[in-house]
């Protein structure tokens, strides 16, 4: 007997005719794990059992590290935030996955310091943000959207109080003021928090800390609609896709792979018939110019 296709598995919603649509609850990285590649949507949020993943990436147990350890600054009284406090802060929130050896770890772990080190020194320890590693959440028509901010900050602005959404960034360099504008996941993020906290939120920013370079974009309420928008059709797509497939559809035509250099990364690339071909990187590739 040929074996058989594994197929999405998909609850069925029960309900009488006339009510509401239910709200697509998410995140901007569910929505962005779609828009990147409906099949590694599917083996993320949809496959149950879902297939294995590959081995933990040594920059994103950097990328954990480093925001811990500021959530944690954050978290001491104001009179001990101070660089010197770092060191305590990022080996106790040290994740040590994906490294190549002990040699590159150790490394990388100094050069984390040595970022943090220079961060925290261009901050007020008075400051107290609105939130740290905050999550905002809020409604459309179509979306039950929530997120979790690295940072909300309270500014003054030229009308009153505002918010501003604070990202950091440990990976790529470069980033400019189309990152922060192009960016849903920030734009996400601003409309939630303005709700929260009752105040306009419209700055967003990337914080990269490897360079100490801020990429920012002022939102106006077009663009922040723009995304939301954006944020609505990719969940309607993602809605219509799980519906074809309860009602029989091929799981593998319904949510196709989306073949690009993204494929090297991906976590699932052994399972996908598109990424196996496809060489993959190390975990420790992203970092191995750290310890060079």
């Amino acid at each position: 007997m040929p074996p058989t296709k594994s197929r999405a598995v998909v609850p069925e919603q029960l309900g009488f005719a006339g009510m509401p649509e239910k709200l697509f609850v998410c995140t901007p990285s569910k929505l962005g794990a779609y828009a990147d590649c409906p099949r590694r949507y599917r083996f993320t949020y949809i496959d149950r059992p879902s297939p294995p993943k590959g081995a933990p990436w040594a920059h994103n147990s950097l990328g954990a590290s480093v925001h811990t350890a500021l959530k944690n600054w954050y978290g001491l009284p104001a009179e001990r935030r101070a660089p010197g406090a770092l060191p305590t802060l990022l080996k106790s929130t040290w994740v040590r996955e994906g490294y190549r050896d002990v040699e590159q770890e150790r490394a990388t772990y100094q050069r984390a310091l040595d970022w943090l080190e220079s961060y925290v020194a261009t901050l007020d320890p008075a400051d107290e943000p609105l939130g740290v590693e905050r999550t905002v959440a809020a409604k459309t028509s179509i979306l039950a959207l929530n997120g979790r901010a690295d940072r909300i900050d309270g500014r003054a602005g030229p009308d009153g109080p505002e918010a501003v959404i604070v990202d950091y960034k440990t990976g790529r360099s470069g980033l400019d003021a189309d990152d922060a504008r192009g960016s849903q996941a920030l734009a996400l993020y601003a409309y939630a928090a303005e709700r929260v906290f009752r105040r306009p939120c419209r700055r967003v920013e990337l914080h990269h800390l490897p360079t100490g370079t801020v990429a920012a974009h002022e939102h106006t309420e077009e663009s922040l609609a723009r995304q939301i928008r954006r944020a609505e059709e990719t969940a309607m797509d993602i809605v219509a896709a799980e519906k074809a497939v309860a009602a029989g559809a091929d799981p593998d035509a319904t949510f196709p792979t989306n073949p690009g250099s993204l494929c090297s990364w991906c976590d699932f690339r052994k399972s996908c018939p598109a990424g196996v071909g496809v060489a993959g990187k190390e975990p420790w590739t992203a970092v191995e110019h750290l310890s060079a």
